[in-house]
C-alpha cells in the first residue's frame, strides 16, 4: 500500500496494523525524549490548501516525533495564489526532497488525482479532500475507541459488536464519511442521526441505519456518540430552519446528555466544537468526553501511518 486516501479502501489487516503500529508509538508519548530515529533523512511536506490546527500540527508532531524533515507549505503566500496548478506544485515540492505529501485541499477527490494521475512519486496522505474523506481522522477515532474499551491489552482487538452513533451534518462531513467506512471494516454497528436535509443522498448504499430521532437512538444501547460540527461554510442554502431548531433535535443539550451521563456511552467530536449548538457545555466538559484524547491519540496515529507507508511494511 503507497498511499492513504480512504478508508473504503483500507483493508481490515491494514486498518489493524496502522492501530497496532499507533499503540507501539503511544508509548513514545510518556518518554522523556520523545523522538525516534525512525524517519532520519526524509521530508515530509505539509500541504494545506484549507486552514487547519488539529490535522496539520499533529502531522507535523508525528514527523518530528520519527526525527523526518518537515516541510510547512503556506499556500495563501506561495505561487498556488499567482495560479499555479496542484500538479506543477506538488511536482516543485517533490523536486525540493519530498517523500511524504499530506494533503488537505477543498475539492474532493484531489488526493486521489495527485496519487492516480502519476503527478508524484510520494507517499500521498489525505488529510482532508472536500466533503469525501478524513482517514487519519476515523483511525484516530478508531484507535480512541479500542483504547476506551481495552486499554492496554487494545493490540489485536477490533471494535466488533461495538454501537456508534454519528450525528448532525452527514452531508458535508468527511469525518463522517471515513469513520463510517472504517468502523464498519472494524465490525462496529453505525447509526446516524441528523436532519434529512444534511442526510446524503444514496445514505442508503452505506452499511448504516439513519434514524432521524436522536432520543429514540440514545435509548438504545450506545457506546459512542460522535457529534459532528456544522459547517456552514459548506452550505449554499438553509439546511435547517435555524439554530434553535437544530439544537432541539440533534444537539447533544444537557437533557439530552443527563440520559447518557455516568454511563459507559462515550462522547466524541473531531473538533472545532461549537458549544451551545451541537453540544452543551455540560457535555463538552463531562469526562466522558474524549474530544482531548482524539487530539493526543492523533499525534501517534499519524506517527503510525508516516512510518508504515515511508517504510513500506503496509500490505497492498
Amino acid at each position: 500500500m503507497r498511499h492513504l486516501l480512504a478508508t473504503r479502501d483500507l483493508s481490515y489487516d491494514n486498518a489493524l496494523a496502522i492501530l497496532d503500529t499507533a499503540q507501539e508509538m503511544a508509548t513514545v508519548s510518556d518518554r522523556s525524549i520523545k523522538k525516534l530515529p525512525t524517519l532520519r533523512g526524509q521530508t515530509v511536506v505539509n500541504l494545506f490548501f484549507e486552514d487547519s490546527t488539529r490535522t496539520r500540527t499533529s502531522f507535523e508532531a508525528a514527523a518530528k516525533r520519527l526525527s523526518a524533515d518537515v516541510l510547512n507549505f503556506a499556500v495563501k503566500t506561495s505561487s498556488v495564489s499567482k495560479g499555479e496548478s496542484l500538479k506543477d506544485t506538488v511536482q516543485t515540492l517533490e523536486a525540493i526532497g519530498g517523500d511524504a505529501i499530506v494533503m488537505r485541499h477543498w475539492a474532493s477527490g484531489a488526493a486521489q488525482q495527485l496519487a492516480n494521475f502519476g503527478w508524484s512519486s510520494s507517499a500521498v496522505i489525505n488529510a482532508g479532500d472536500g466533503t469525501h474523506e478524513h482517514p487519519t481522522q476515523a483511525l484516530l477515532d478508531a484507535f480512541t475507541l479500542r483504547n476506551r474499551l481495552y486499554g492496554t491489552e487494545a493490540t489485536g482487538k477490533d471494535l466488533n459488536g461495538l454501537h456508534v452513533v454519528i450525528v448532525g451534518d452527514i452531508l458535508h462531513s468527511r469525518v463522517a464519511r471515513s469513520n463510517v467506512w472504517l468502523l464498519h471494516t472494524l465490525g462496529a454497528k453505525v447509526s446516524l442521526s441528523g436532519p434529512p436535509t444534511l442526510m446524503p443522498v444514496g445514505v442508503n448504499t452505506w452499511p448504516v441505519d439513519v434514524n432521524y430521532d436522536l432520543d429514540a437512538l440514545l435509548a438504545q444501547r450506545v457506546d459512542a456518540v460522535m457529534m459532528l460540527r456544522v459547517q456552514a461554510e459548506r452550505m449554499a442554502g438553509a439546511f435547517f430552519p435555524s439554530p434553535a431548531e437544530y439544537t432541539r433535535g440533534w444537539g447533544l443539550t444537557n437533557d439530552r446528555y443527563q440520559t447518557i451521563a455516568g454511563t459507559d456511552t462515550l462522547i466524541m467530536h473531531p473538533g472545532p466544537m461549537n458549544r451551545g449548538l451541537e453540544i452543551s457545555a455540560a457535555a463538552a466538559d463531562s469526562a466522558q468526553n474524549t474530544a482531548l484524547e482524539q487530539v493526543a491519540n492523533g499525534v501517534s496515529v499519524r506517527m503510525a501511518v508516516l512510518y508504515l507507508l515511508l517504510a513500506g511494511q503496509l500490505g497492498q
